[in-house]
This record gives structure tokens, C-alpha cells and sequence, in this order.
């Protein structure tokens, strides 16, 4: 008789406190702001919204590898991670003191956990604000070390927050992470269902899964749905050090242009195309915008 496997630990059961202390060494977590601090967004009671008490964003410290560490995680199960003025406040502040010590030579890890629909609607002009300190942050600090983008699942990422994993220097993703600028279910409002039918859940992976996204070059690594394999592939990226600014995707402005110039908008383009497509226009670092 064949042993009976060990059960696989998923990161995609986690709660948001829980991936954030996968990451990281064990016995190191330690929370900032955590939800006895009672920090909660002062808009949604106004609109009959309970607020959480964390707001929805886990901020926690601890080590990667022995190394000062922040990571950062969003709580998909509240307001299906949207992102406010609060928990918006408490990402991009986090990232901003981890430029300040690398700027000083006291270089943080810093990880982002992201699992969100994007700008949270209450408080769209404030998330929008919140998103932009973020992206700049992010854009600041990978010049400095590794930023570190995961996305496991449930959720997935989307909105402002998808442009955040695109600006991180790497990103991790699991075959059931999602990543796109607009959800299937805006799509399908927006452009019909005959663009895309947000409940074929098959179809939705296909254009947006962690898979498609590694083989297009718009993720950095796929990885199982394990806990223990995502903390080695984030490890890794940090043992690897910062590379050049300008291999980042944000900075290959050029190579994706052409690459979409080379898609036929009024044709069918078969997802399981795309690669092979984009292969051939030219792979990330052989052009580069200044």
C-alpha cells in the first residue's frame, strides 16, 4: 500500500495574519498597528459598513533569512480587500519607512501580499490617493532591494494594486493567483459577456491565472500552494539582491509596446497563443525604454 501523503500546508486557506507569518522566520512576527489599536476607517460606518479594526491590511515586522523584514498583507475577506484611506495609509507608510532606512544603509526586506479587488468604492478619491503613495514607494524602494509581490489566490489582484505587482521588482504567483487590471466581472459588465463570461472560472484562469502570467512574462515565478515552497521562492528572490532598475517591467516600456503591437485587436487571440506570440517579439531586458 502507498504512504498516504503529508497534507500540503495551502497558503490560499490562510488568513491574511497567517501568510504574512509564513514568510517569514519562524517566531519572528510581530504586528504594527494590530487591532487593538482600534485604527479603523472613519467613511464606512457613515454608509451602514461595519468597519474592521485593522482595516483590512496587516503590517507585520520580523526577519527573512535572519534579515529585518516588513511584509505587508492585504485581507481579501474584508471588502474583498479594497483599499481605503486607512489600510492604504498603513501599506504606504510601512514601505515609506523601509525607503528611509535604506536610503540610511539599513536595508529592510519588504514583501507585499496582495489580495484585492482594487480601489475600495467608498473611498475612492482617498484609495486612489493611497494607491499612488503606494506605487511610488514601491518604485523608490526597489532601487535599493529587492520588492518582493505575492499573489496566492482567492481574491487575486486587480485594480491599482495590480499596477503595484506590475512596478514590484519581482513577483511570485501560485497556478490559482489572478492577476489583471480589471476583474472578470467588470469585463463582463463593460464589454459583454461574449468578451468574457466572469462565471466560466476556466476561461478567467486562462487570461489571468498565476500560469498565464509567469509563461507572458507579467509574474517572475510560479510557485505550488504551499506555504513552505512560497517562503524558499521568497527567500530566494532576496538571496538573488537588487537587480538593475531597468529590467524591471515598468522600465521595459518599449519591449511590451511592441508586443502588443503585435496583437490583432479585432481578431481571437487564444490565451495558450500568447506566449509563443510574445516570445517571438523579444524577451524582458533585451528592450528597454530610458
Amino acid at each position: 500500500m502507498s504512504p498516504v501523503p503529508a497534507r500540503r500546508d495551502a497558503v490560499t486557506e490562510l488568513t491574511a495574519r497567517e501568510r504574512a507569518t509564513a514568510v517569514l522566520d519562524e517566531g519572528t512576527f510581530r504586528e504594527l498597528i494590530d487591532p487593538f489599536d482600534l485604527l479603523t476607517s472613519p467613511h464606512l460606518p457613515l454608509q451602514g459598513i461595519t468597519a474592521q479594526s485593522d482595516d483590512g491590511a496587516v503590517v507585520a515586522r520580523g526577519h527573512i533569512d535572519g534579515v529585518p523584514a516588513v511584509v505587508l498583507a492585504i485581507d481579501g475577506d474584508f471588502q474583498g480587500g479594497g483599499i481605503g484611506e486607512i489600510n492604504g495609509a498603513k501599506i504606504a507608510g510601512a514601505l515609506e519607512l523601509a525607503l528611509v532606512d535604506a536610503e540610511a544603509g539599513r536595508p529592510i526586506r519588504p514583501v507585499l501580499m496582495l489580495e484585492t479587488g482594487g480601489i475600495r468604492l467608498q473611498e475612492a478619491n482617498l484609495g486612489l490617493l493611497a494607491v499612488a503613495e503606494i506605487h511610488a514607494a514601491i518604485a523608490a524602494l526597489r532601487r535599493h532591494v529587492p520588492v518582493v509581490g505575492v499573489i496566492t489566490g482567492k481574491i487575486g489582484c486587480y485594480g491599482g494594486l495590480g499596477i503595484a505587482a506590475g512596478l514590484c521588482s519581482d513577483l511570485i504567483m501560485t497556478t490559482e493567483g489572478r492577476l489583471a487590471l480589471n476583474g472578470p466581472e467588470v469585463v463582463e459588465q463593460e464589454a459583454g459577456v461574449a468578451e468574457l463570461d466572469a462565471s466560466d472560472r476556466a476561461a478567467v484562469w486562462r487570461y489571468s491565472g498565476g500560469r498565464q502570467r509567469v509563461d507572458t512574462g507579467l509574474a517572475d515565478v510560479l510557485v505550488a500552494d504551499d506555504t513552505a515552497v512560497l517562503r524558499d521562492a521568497v527567500q530566494a528572490v532576496f538571496r538573488r539582491g537588487t537587480k538593475p532598475d531597468a529590467s524591471c517591467r515598468s522600465a521595459q516600456v518599449e519591449l511590451f509596446a511592441a508586443r502588443l503591437a503585435a496583437i490583432d485587436p479585432d481578431g481571437v487571440l487564444d490565451p495558450a497563443a500568447l506566449p509563443g506570440l510574445w516570445s517571438s517579439v523579444g524577451s524582458p531586458g533585451e528592450e528597454r525604454s530610458a
